[in-house]
């Protein structure tokens, strides 16, 4: 009982910070099931994405009807980071947990100092952009964008694949910074780049038949997908920078006792 009240619980906080910020929850997942729910690191990385894959599914299609994912420019950068996820996938099975902690304390604390770190403003960036579009291509500039997705693309899914993160954290100022898409549609968008990167993986960890606590990983992802639709509704009454700071505080609490855990391991 007690553990099926726990998944509830963080089900529910990975959901409405997906849903709210478009990213960012799930990095909290794994620690969750590793820490409260006593997962493996390997059984965790492969359950988070499953719980990722359903929740950023919900939130996508939320996005969607109010018309804020771009899905030519989205598919276009999920398709880049496929093949990444699907061979990281595969690659993670064969990390010491150590290492797979060490290297998720790594990333939630790199996420957290994103989080934290004060938005530019990009009000500009949008008319900007479609304003000087012609002339960049006509000087050759399309090409090293394209470059850029790719690049952005196919590190995203790695990291997907690897530590079984949708990546949010990462790919919404990456659309923000490289296609100059405004907030609400680098969330939206990045919902889809999380949706396929994580199938791609989940799809290579299935074929090793990891057996996971259904259990236990079941009522997860149903509270975090009902919580993907409240974080949807939570996001217009509190500002999306107090969020992030609030969200961005605990996961620098968790990614510092996550790395004391992988060194004390590892030493």
């Amino acid at each position: 009982m007690t553990a099926l009240i726990l998944a509830l619980i963080a089900g529910a906080v990975v959901g409405l910070t997906l849903g709210a910020l478009g990213g960012g929850g799930s990095v909290l997942a794994v620690p969750v099931l590793v820490y409260l729910l006593g997962f493996s690191p390997a059984e965790a990385t492969t359950a988070s994405l499953f719980i990722v894959t359903a929740t950023s599914l919900t939130a996508l299609f939320a996005h969607a009807r109010e018309g804020r994912v771009r899905w030519k420019a989205g598919a276009a950068f999920a398709a880049a980071g496929i093949v990444p996820a699907a061979l990281a996938g595969a690659f993670a099975a064969h990390l010491p947990q150590a290492v797979l902690t060490l290297a998720f304390a790594v990333v939630a604390g790199l996420a957290a100092a994103r989080m934290l770190r004060p938005a530019r403003s990009s009000a500009a960036s949008p008319s900007a952009s479609s304003a000087s579009a012609p002339s960049s291509e006509a000087s050759g500039e399309h090409r090293p964008r394209t470059v850029r997705v790719a690049g952005a693309g196919a590190g995203l899914g790695a990291l997907t694949g690897l530590l079984g993160v949708g990546g949010g954290f990462l790919a919404v100022p990456a659309l923000v910074a490289v296609l100059s898409f405004e907030m609400q549609a680098a969330v939206g968008t990045s919902l889809l780049v999380i949706s396929v990167n994580s199938v791609a993986s989940l799809a290579t960890r299935a074929a090793a038949a990891t057996t996971l606590d259904w259990a236990v990983v079941a009522p997860f992802t149903a509270a975090a997908i009902l919580g993907a639709w409240d974080g949807k509704r939570l996001a217009k009454k509190i500002s999306g920078p107090r969020l992030q700071q609030i969200f961005a505080v605990l996961l620098l609490a968790v990614a510092a006792f996550m790395l004391v855990d992988a060194l004390t391991g590892l030493w």
